[in-house]
């Protein structure tokens, strides 16, 4: 009897491999499977759980330690600057003012405000008040130059899921983390949604961001947030959650934007959740004798702009 081609492959493969122990070797796993007990949920759960902690938080008024810095493969190097105490003021859906002081002596550093769309920042230290949309087009080479607003409120609330204008998938996969026991590295499942969004202008979809869920607690330890064009543009993580006004709120949330390689960190502080905020809270008026800059056009004149309100 004659074996087809491919079974005599095969046996051809079993005989070498238990003839010969040189043609193959084994070596140890390096990291682990971790025991911890997982929960499970479906992508309606993740989706609906999402949705109803979201909208628990309107307004947040925070007193934060801020920490950044910048540079990475790009520039080659990375500087880090002194951790400062600052201030967080948001409003869904868009709006959002931080403020920086100091280091000891507590003058304002910097202060920053947006509606969604536009931007004001004010330098104190330079007298410098810069304006403009939140998209970059012409990035800066100070990567400092860089930071909008909009990058903080994008990844500080994590927005709910909108039915009308995306879809979620859920995607299983892993982690590594650290065993609490051992101390050593493990691995872990965990549950991914990847929200894909429609856009009006184009008519077109995109992958926009992806929440990872921890399958421990089931909470959003991390988002991504995609252009249009499908390259990260920030990747937000969420550490030490407490309880907040009824939901739980992460007190460390790390942002860092690959393309324009910069890194905030806000630690948090003291935290007031959905206390009534008025307009003045947003509006920033240029200081008199400050420099504006206008970021959209590269355009710097003496004295001007206006504030932003709601």
């Amino acid at each position: 009897m004659r074996l087809r081609p491919h079974i005599q492959v095969v046996a051809i493969f079993s005989l070498l491999l238990s003839s010969s122990g040189c043609l193959f070797r084994s070596k140890p796993v390096t990291v682990r499977m971790s025991d911890a007990p997982l929960k499970d949920a479906t992508r309606e759960q993740l989706v609906q759980q999402l949705n109803e902690e979201a909208s628990k938080i309107n307004t947040m008024n925070a007193t934060v330690d801020i920490l950044a810095s910048t540079g990475g493969s790009k520039k080659g190097k990375i500087t880090e600057y002194q951790e400062i105490r600052g201030y967080v003021l948001a409003e869904r859906p868009n709006y959002l003012r931080m403020i920086g002081l100091l280091p000891i002596v507590r003058n304002k550093a910097f202060d920053m405000v947006t509606d969604g769309d536009t931007f004001k920042l004010y330098i104190a230290p330079k007298n410098r008040f810069y304006v403009g949309h939140n998209q970059i087009n012409k990035p800066s080479p100070n990567a400092l130059e860089n930071l909008r607003p909009q990058h903080i409120n994008d990844a500080l609330l994590l927005h709910e899921i909108d039915p009308k204008d995306e879809i979620a998938v859920l995607e299983g996969s892993n982690e590594i983390i650290q065993d609490t026991k051992t101390k050593k590295d493990v691995e872990q499942p965990n549950y991914i949604l990847d929200v894909v969004r429609h856009d009006k202008e184009t008519d077109k979809w995109f992958l926009a961001r992806k929440i990872y869920f921890s399958r421990t607690t089931l909470k959003p330890y991390r988002q991504v947030v995609y252009d249009k064009n499908g390259y990260v543009a920030t990747d937000a993580s969420y550490d030490d959650f407490r309880p907040a006004d009824g939901t739980e709120f992460p007190y460390q949330i790390r942002i860092w934007r690959p393309q324009e390689e910069y890194t905030v960190t806000l630690k948090i502080v003291k935290l007031d959740l959905n206390k009534p905020m008025t307009q003045d809270q947003f509006a920033l008026e240029q200081p008199p004798g400050s420099t504006l800059v206008n970021l959209d056009n590269h355009v710097h004149s003496a004295n001007g702009g206006a504030g932003m309100g709601k």
